[in-house]
């Protein structure tokens, strides 16, 4: 019996011990005063910084709601740009603290990377970009295109998938970067070019001349984009995925960052548990219980950080679709606070 007891006892401290060792994530950003994000750097609408160095977008925001959550400032945020090729590197060596860079969520990735995918918070899916002079309205045209696309992505892989399945020539034009891709499609190199739907909006953007080219209806992949952690560390892992639960529970509940304050006084007791003004939330994740009042004041809820940055309010005017809360036909749906 004592045998048992010891060997149990020895079990629960290697356990203890591990976890502890990767546990460490959050200390470490408080003790540094800084989150540092990778980010994508090129993508209009989700990162990308202005000629000043002031980065915006979708993806942006989300890691400033995270540091609004710890330090109640939005600003301590190091954005570090990330390819396609080296942003699980520069997550699994520690170089960033969290990855939000839309980025899928498939099953290799969950189970080999040594990642954690923290929660879908863009429901996507692949499409296709072409000149407006192929004169063609479906990919169901494209046989025999050529098609440009960046390299080791999930895009390259649904491209192959895609046109072997409906018995379609294929011309790849691989690239190291998206921002080499589209560059070489600009200027006439490819017929077509294929990444994430939400991204085909906002590259077009960067074209020449955007109106020459249009995007075609089809969607090819789903394409879950999430914000990845390390895996070990269940602690930061709960605190990233309660950011994006706590801003879309307040578009659901009415709570904006111009009513905030106001919803303080609230009697309905799930806003009055979301901003803190009930229960100890925010301790189980090392925080204040005020964390989500704190991202509300300073982000908004998921509905004024999307239309702001490629909803209706933005260039890309990309409709909700799926990312629409669930109350309103979409997939986007709020975890309790309680």
């Amino acid at each position: 019996m004592k045998r048992i007891a010891t060997a149990l006892s020895l079990a629960l401290l290697l356990a203890f011990s591990a976890q502890t060792a990767w546990a460490q994530t959050l200390q470490t950003v408080k003790q540094r005063g800084q989150l540092i994000c990778g980010a994508n750097g090129t993508l209009a609408g989700f990162g990308l910084p202005d000629p000043q160095g002031n980065w915006t977008g979708f993806d942006v925001d989300f890691c400033r709601a995270i540091a609004a959550a710890i330090f109640n400032d939005p600003s301590k945020v190091k954005f570090v740009p990330l390819t396609a090729a080296n942003r699980f590197t520069a997550l699994q060596s520690g170089e960033v603290d969290v990855l939000s860079r839309n980025t899928t969520w498939t099953m290799s990735r969950d189970t080999t990377l040594g990642l954690d995918f923290a929660a879908v918070t863009f429901f996507d899916g692949q499409g296709f970009m072409v000149h407006k002079s192929l004169k063609v309205s479906s990919a169901l045209e494209l046989n025999g295109a050529s098609v440009c696309v960046q390299q080791g992505t999930t895009t390259e892989l649904n491209l192959a998938d895609y046109f072997r399945s409906h018995q379609m020539a294929l011309k790849t034009v691989t690239f190291a970067t998206a921002d080499e891709a589209i560059k070489a499609y600009d200027s006439g190199r490819c017929d077509s070019y294929t990444t994430d739907s939400s991204g085909l909006y906002g590259e077009r953007l960067r074209l020449t001349s955007p109106n020459d080219n249009i995007v075609l209806p089809e969607i090819i992949s789903k394409e879950p984009l999430s914000p990845a952690v390390r895996q070990g560390d269940d602690s930061w892992e709960d605190l990233v995925r309660w950011t994006h639960e706590a801003m879309l529970d307040a578009e659901e509940f009415g709570v904006t960052k111009s009513n905030v304050d106001e919803q303080l006084k609230s009697a309905n007791p799930e806003i009055r548990r979301l901003l803190g003004v009930e229960g100890q939330f925010g301790q189980s994740l090392g925080l204040t219980n005020d964390w989500a009042y704190r991202i509300i004041k300073s982000i908004g809820n998921y509905g004024e950080s999307f239309d702001r940055n490629v909803g209706e309010n933005s260039p890309l005017k990309i409709a909700r679709g799926l990312n629409a809360l669930w109350t309103k036909g979409g997939l986007q749906y709020g975890l309790p606070v309680r």
